[in-house]
């Protein structure tokens, strides 16, 4: 499968996923607990990763698998990082407003390459990161409110650790990326057998976010697998096998693209998303979501197109064709 079907699939379902995280709240708010969404979604990962090793395993030669404990300990990395970056996220908010937030995430876009350059040893062009940040720019235009409106004003008031904070959230969530992509490639194992790692370290921290929850609420509830499925409706299930088609999808472009490809499907997702919410919800179109789209859309051309069709290259004439200077004469 070629790396773009993969990387539109991954926007399409990305953009939908907010949408119908919506429809799955009634009168405002979840019926469900929306802790038990990223458990159930990481258990559908490894149940459909286990399935296509399984598989995999069948065949003859089987698939290279590497089980050795210096390479499996590496696997529980990317969870404890995104562990760290989602309470980094809730302090970041108790000091700047959603707007602000939703902006300064778009630095990951730059740390990410920056994270890709320096960890990976991948070699970006002049014009890629020229690209880079013009994608950066485009996101962050499409997010910027009229300046008549109070919310503008609160972009440059907030207190200077919220600003820190939300720098460090940036730079956590490229750095997981960035480590996922390495231990994809870090060898020649096949992905199903990466992915099974990889998710059931998720779905273990996953369950331990639910103990935590219990714990702190004083078990008022009762435990989390006596009401994990309460509330569910079929929106709601949705927007679980939403999540871990997502994640499955990332995965294989973890393994057979680049994080650079990721930020590009989840930025266009962001996009879609504001232009799909148009007309299913209430939300108005303005000239910053054009001027955004337009930015974003050259950036993907600077990006990915060849060279040649973004700057005028000199055309080399053959030396047998080039024309011979007469002498002058004395």
């Amino acid at each position: 499968m070629q790396w773009y079907v993969v990387a539109s699939l991954l926007t399409l379902l990305t953009s939908s996923q907010g949408i119908l995280t919506s429809l799955s709240q009634s009168d405002g708010g979840y019926k469900y607990d929306y802790a038990t969404i990223p458990f159930l979604a990481e258990i559908f990962k490894l149940l459909v990763s286990s399935i296509f090793l399984w598989r995999e395993c069948k065949k003859s030669p089987p698939p290279r698998m590497t089980t050795e404990w210096k390479t499996v300990r590496l696997y529980p990395i990317p969870s404890i990082i995104y562990l760290i970056h989602n309470n980094v996220q809730f302090a970041t908010l108790t000091y700047v407003d959603t707007s602000t937030y939703q902006i300064m995430g778009n630095l990951k876009i730059v740390t990410t390459g920056i994270l890709f350059r320096l960890f990976l040893k991948r070699k970006l062009s002049n014009l890629q990161w020229m690209a880079i940040v013009l994608l950066a720019v485009g996101t962050t235009t499409s997010q910027v409110k009229g300046c008549g409106e109070a919310s503008c004003d609160s972009l440059f008031s907030s207190p200077i650790q919220g600003y820190m904070l939300g720098v460090l959230s940036a730079c956590l969530s490229a750095l997981a990326g960035v480590y996922t992509e390495f231990l994809m490639k870090k060898n020649n194992d096949t992905l199903y057998w990466q992915n099974v790692q990889l998710y059931t370290f998720g779905a273990i921290f996953n369950m331990g976010r639910l103990f935590l929850d219990d714990f702190r609420g004083g078990f008022e509830n009762g435990p989390w697998w006596d009401r994990l499925f309460n509330g569910y409706t079929i929106t709601t299930w949705l927007v679980v096998l939403n999540l871990g088609s997502t994640g499955l999808l990332v995965s294989w472009l973890m393994k057979y693209a680049d994080n650079i490809v990721k930020v590009y499907s989840t930025s266009m997702a962001m996009l879609l998303t504001m232009v799909l919410s148009v007309f299913l919800f209430t939300f108005k179109p303005t000239l910053q979501l054009l001027l955004g789209i337009i930015i974003c859309i050259m950036s993907l051309h600077m990006y990915f197109a060849p060279p040649s069709t973004l700057v005028d290259l000199p055309v080399s004439v053959p030396a047998s064709q080039s024309v011979p200077v007469k002498a002058a004469d004395t």
